[in-house]
């Protein structure tokens, strides 16, 4: 569903049945230009947009949000308040660049140093945040939890257990963390460790328990900012 809300002002969200049950992304769009004439669908979930002839780029912002449409939009006024298109470059150019360069390539052609840095910035696209900024993120459950802690989704554990999180050891040591915290909350939430968890939903896909190496892996090389003991019945569970 899409709804105007105000000439530069759009809200909706995107309903998704297959492959994650109940799969929602809320979103709060702005435009940088007043809509001059907008056309719906039957359903009114596709939307047609005319700003008539523009003076300068159309810039558009969007929040999104798993839990509600005020969550995406404060989202959108805490994470861009402002309409500096350059800004925003520099400064996701600058997370990037402190990111990518935890790892320093010497020595290699120009060539071989894109398709390492490639290679690690495909790496670290998920998992992603599945908190907003209030706290609130969808559980397991699918109900609506809170948190002061960052939530993750995206766990493809089958795929990401052999090699994506021992990196992420090295380089993400807080973040490993992080995932763990956020699996550890599945878990109690959900009543099971995630094998392919996408948009808090356990999709049924693949077999084993990946999570389980991929938490004892971090305990291992020292990093145990989590409920150690919540980690072991956990797992435990999930092995038997």
């Amino acid at each position: 569903k899409i709804e105007l809300i105000d000439s530069t002002t759009m809200q909706g969200i995107r309903y998704s049945d297959n492959w994650a049950r109940e799969q929602k992304v809320h979103f709060y769009m702005q435009f940088s230009e007043t809509v001059k004439n907008i056309i719906f669908n039957e359903k009114q979930s596709v939307a047609g947009i005319s700003f008539g002839e523009l003076q300068k780029p159309l810039l558009v912002k969007v929040g999104i949000s798993a839990v509600d449409t005020e969550g995406a939009k404060t989202n959108l006024q805490a994470e861009i308040p402002h309409w500096d298109f350059e800004k925003t470059k520099i400064e996701t150019t600058a997370l990037w660049e402190k990111e990518l360069s935890k790892i320093i390539v010497e020595g290699k052609s120009e060539e071989q140093k894109k398709i390492f840095y490639t290679a690690l910035y495909h790496s670290l696209l998920n998992p992603n945040l599945y908190v907003d900024v209030d706290g609130n993120y969808n559980g397991t459950d699918l109900q609506k939890h809170h948190t002061d802690d960052n939530h993750y989704t995206i766990f493809s554990l089958w795929d990401t257990f052999r090699a994506t999180h021992p990196l992420f050891t090295l380089i993400q040591q807080e973040r490993t963390n992080e995932f763990i915290r956020t699996l550890l909350r599945q878990y109690k939430e959900g009543g099971q460790l995630p094998i392919w968890e996408l948009a808090a939903n356990y999709t049924g896909c693949m077999i084993g328990y990946h999570a389980i190496p991929v938490i004892v892996d971090a305990y291992i090389k020292g990093i145990k900012n989590y409920d150690v003991d919540l980690a072991l019945e956990a797992m435990v569970h999930s092995a038997i």
